[in-house]
């Protein structure tokens, strides 16, 4: 057996790693060329003996985070030809058409908290392309990434986002892979909204995921218990939409990790309880230009400008043909019940939180539109994706509407209707094309044919069971 005296890997101090971090993410927002961060980090890892292994990350078309571990020498010899089998991806390539290949994003690398992912490793993100080299159409990070530099270089437009992701600890390792065995979920605190005792099982997972935030360069802002019991909530700082949904990934990944390794598990389910609240993903949005923010407006309405204003008009025009991208499991719809703070209201307000978009309070810095019905499990490169080009956009209403307006409007209850908004809508067409548009209804369609088409009062065992996040590729073989 070999023994750690034998070993010297990477194990860098949380205070220099947020040093690190940063620097990199400054340099992703200040647009530093990419062929110049390849160099740089290509350099680095040639000259760094102590990193074994990169590892890669993907996200396919429903929102799983995709990772493959690369030998640190092989890496440099081969970044250039990274290939995989698409086929084995739910909702990426056929079978004859398996092969892809990973084109990695070198401005989106992260030094990682040994302690948390093992010593001796770095992470970076990547793009999907074809065999022709082109963007592969169902990886939405690469469309993000591309239309965000389109609108950049177009007209200096900016979209900043900033997530408010709730999600659920419970005890034990693996919680909803055993479902099926237990039938349900145990919490480990009951105190409620804001209060947790400092030593108690929530506020520490909630410290330590925080503490590992921080050092990946997060900028946190505020952490607390959340309504439902077991709840949690970290927030961190907003950013460009790209580098947002990278945290996002993180975000869930290292609090899935840290809670392993106090076993227990961190569920983004969106409503895994009856009887209590749901999670969300609220998602805050604004665009930027020049550094002016375009949504403020100094005794505007609510003090949002004309643009903030046409943006939630889009949103809202288009909510039923987008309600499955913000809403992509069968489990989602249980949250968008109103006896607990549904946001599925089509409708915005400043204050009813049964709205799906809400004009939080804000200044020149701050003001922005809050989409409140995303959940948790939402691909967040579609979800932003989706919102900022909508907004841009999208339809408008027209007078027409007016009528339809005045009455109170809500978004699907179930993921089937949801589906068959999504597929009839000229919109999601439009903004992802036709292939990817039957792409994601085909595989949302698979999962819901999986669990009992009427929800019911009470949580079945397929919706934990078959929920896209959920990591049992065994049972779904079961079926």
């Amino acid at each position: 057996m070999t023994t750690t005296t034998l070993r010297d890997f990477l194990e860098i101090p949380y205070d220099k790693l947020e040093e690190l971090n940063l620097e990199v993410k400054q340099a992703r927002l200040d647009r530093v060329a990419a062929d110049k961060l390849r160099e740089a980090r290509i350099k680095y890892l040639t000259d760094e003996k102590r990193i074994k292994a990169v590892t890669v990350c993907f996200t396919d078309l429903e929102g799983r985070l995709q990772m493959l571990d690369y030998d640190k020498k092989f890496l440099l010899k081969s970044a250039d030809n990274l290939t995989f089998d698409g086929s084995s991806v739910r909702g990426f390539s056929a079978q004859h058409e398996s092969d892809l290949r990973l084109n990695i994003d070198w401005s989106a690398f992260y030094w990682l908290p040994a302690d948390v992912f093992g010593p001796g490793k770095v992470l970076v993100f990547s793009e999907v392309l074809d065999r022709d080299g082109n963007l592969y159409a169902s990886d939405i990070r690469g469309r993000l990434k591309r239309w965000s530099d389109e609108v950049y270089a177009k007209d200096k437009l900016v979209c900043h986002v900033a997530p408010e992701i709730e999600g659920f600890l419970f005890s034990g390792r693996d919680a909803e892979r055993r479902y099926h065995e237990t039938g349900s979920f145990q919490y480990v605190s009951t105190g409620g909204y804001y209060h947790s005792l400092p030593g108690d099982k929530l506020r520490t997972f909630i410290d330590g995921a925080a503490e590992v935030q921080r050092a990946m360069g997060f900028q946190n802002e505020k952490d607390h218990p959340e309504v439902a019991p077991s709840q949690f909530e970290m927030n961190f700082s907003y950013s460009e939409a790209i580098v947002t949904a990278d945290q996002v990934q993180l975000y869930k990944l290292l609090c899935r990790q840290v809670a392993a390794n106090l076993d227990m598990t961190a569920s983004f389910l969106p409503k895994p309880v009856t009887g209590i609240n749901g999670s969300g993903m609220h998602t805050n949005m604004s665009f930027n230009k020049a550094g002016k923010n375009l949504y403020w407006e100094k005794g505007g309405k609510d003090n949002l400008s004309s643009a903030g204003w046409e943006a939630i008009d889009r949103i809202l025009t288009s909510a039923d043909d987008i309600c499955l991208i913000l809403n992509s499991s069968v489990n989602a719809y249980r949250r968008l019940d109103p006896h607990y703070e549904a946001p599925n209201q089509i409708k915005s307000s400043a204050n009813d939180r049964g709205s799906m978009v809400r004009i939080p309070t804000g200044n020149e810095r701050s003001a922005r539109i809050e989409v409140r019905s995303v959940g948790p499990d939402a691909n967040p490169y579609l979800t932003f994706f989706t919102i900022a080009k909508t907004a841009l956009e999208g339809p408008r209403s027209d007078r027409a509407d007016d009528n339809k307006r005045a009455r109170t409007r809500y978004l699907p209850d179930n993921i089937y209707d949801a589906i068959r908004l999504f597929k009839s809508s000229k919109w999601t067409e439009e903004l992802l094309g036709e292939a990817v548009q039957n792409k994601f209804a085909d595989v949302k369609q698979m999962q819901a044919d999986r669990c009992p088409k009427a929800l019911g009062s009470l949580i079945k065992v397929p919706e934990i069971q078959f929920h896209h996040e959920v990591t049992n590729q065994y049972l779904w073989s079961r079926f």
